[in-house]
């Protein structure tokens, strides 16, 4: 499927990309700062009022500027604008309920801005189990990570729609499709489910720009080495999978992975990799690539319904967090925690008008925070941001030159707000 651009964006696009990097970035292959390592977290269906509008406490529309800790973002509404309370997302309602984040659905339940139809919108999409918050005693671990690091309260789903739309954004910085129309073809495990509507694409991603640069790069993904050992079949359900199916989510999903979609990338060795690799590196103290996302398996990735709990997820990525923290690389590493869209779930801050590159339409906030020594300290960053902010720092850092998609990466802002310049030698930008 091409890429789609609105017109009025082409001669901005030349401009930016052109005047692209700053004078302090270094060639093609060399850090800027003195981050050695990024490893990119992603869970899913998540917005920033579910996962921290209990940890922020400003009013709901004050708009804060300062920017030290919870006083300084946005508490969740005590109810949204046609009068419903959150629902408490314990263990129990998380596991029961899957909101339809289909495009058509968020669309009418951001209703152009004024956020105001989650619970009230027609045609099987608004609910009233919409509006909600997580329970403060599960989500604690990631509030915790925060007031340790710096968190994003500007942070924005790049696409309104489902999973693997917005995660074509961490590796094109770009539309590629919508929602979940379309599957890797050729990918390990793509049939596992019956998945039809199979596409490929070749557009230039980032780890094509990192392989040209020769840095090393990886995504992990939890049971993705079950998969591949399967041949073709279903690989055994694991056994703290908390329903009886030897498919999702008890087993790996190809089309969270954006790689997948790519002749160049998909099920490359180099690149695709089980989880259980990174946990290697970590322990031995070698082979670290110098970017890495990692991905749970389905019932850990705290997607809603389907029996998952959010504990279970939780617990995943605070473990690994964990082990990186333990870890050799401890000390030149910059974690990120995100989550590829809000999942039809309410939050309170309308999104920016679509983008001027692709012409989509932006979703709600979903989380973002930077843990580990790069990180500001208890620190709230307002700068509007989404996924394609994420590529634009990998080229900021690695690659010389900001922009080099000639998409998003080219206008959105960076990820400097986050980051402290005294801990990585060189102010990274914020824009």
């Amino acid at each position: 499927m091409p890429l789609r651009r609105a017109v009025t964006a082409t001669g901005l696009l030349a401009t930016l990309v052109a005047c692209g990097s700053s004078a302090s970035q270094g060639s093609s292959g060399e850090k800027n700062a003195a981050i050695e390592h990024l490893i990119v977290i992603v869970q899913e269906n998540h917005t920033f009022d579910n996962q921290f509008g209990g940890y922020c406490t400003a009013a709901a529309g004050s708009n804060p500027t300062c920017t030290a800790g919870p006083a300084c973002c946005e508490a969740m509404p005590a109810t949204d604008p046609a009068g419903t309370k959150p629902t408490v997302l314990t263990d129990a309602a998380h596991a029961a309920f899957d909101p339809n984040h289909t495009q058509a659905c968020e669309l009418s339940e951001i209703d152009d801005g004024k956020m105001d139809m989650f619970a009230t919108a027609a045609a099987m999409c608004g609910d009233a189990r919409n509006v909600a918050i997580a329970d403060p005693t599960i989500v604690k671990p990631y509030w915790d990570l925060a007031a340790g690091g710096a968190i994003a309260d500007r942070y924005f789903q790049p696409i309104a729609g489902q999973s693997s739309s917005n995660d074509m954004y961490l590796a094109r910085a770009a539309y590629v499709f919508t929602d979940n129309d379309e599957n890797p073809k050729g990918a390990v495990g793509v049939m596992c489910d019956g998945e039809t509507m199979l596409g490929q694409h070749t557009d230039k991603t980032i780890g094509d720009l990192l392989d040209e640069a020769h840095v090393s790069w990886s995504w992990f993904a939890d049971g993705y080495g079950a998969m591949v050992a399967a041949q073709g079949l279903c690989p055994p359900r694991p056994d703290d999978c908390p329903i009886e199916l030897a498919t999702y989510p008890c087993a790996f999903d190809p089309s969270d992975i954006p790689i997948e979609y790519y002749p160049s990338t998909r099920d490359n060795p180099s690149n695709m990799k089980d989880v259980s690799a990174l946990d290697a590196a970590l322990q031995g103290g070698s082979g670290l690539p110098s970017v890495s996302f990692v991905k749970a398996i389905g019932y850990k990735s705290e997607h809603p319904g389907y029996g998952i709990t959010a504990s279970a997820g939780i617990a995943w990525v605070s473990a690994l967090v964990g082990r990186i923290e333990a870890s050799a690389y401890a000390a030149n590493t910059l974690v990120l925690v995100t989550y590829d869209e809000g999942g039809g779930f309410y939050d309170h801050v309308a999104p920016p008008p679509a983008s001027t590159v692709d012409g989509k339409p932006y979703g709600t906030r979903v989380p973002l925070f930077a843990v580990g020594p790069y990180a500001r300290k208890n620190y709230v960053s307002h700068v509007t941001m989404e996924h394609s902010s994420i590529v634009k720092f990998i080229e900021w850092n690695w690659l010389g030159q900001t922009g080099q998609l000639g998409t998003r990466d080219a206008v959105v802002n960076n990820l400097g707000s986050l980051l402290d310049p005294a801990k990585t030698g060189v102010a990274v930008p914020a824009n």
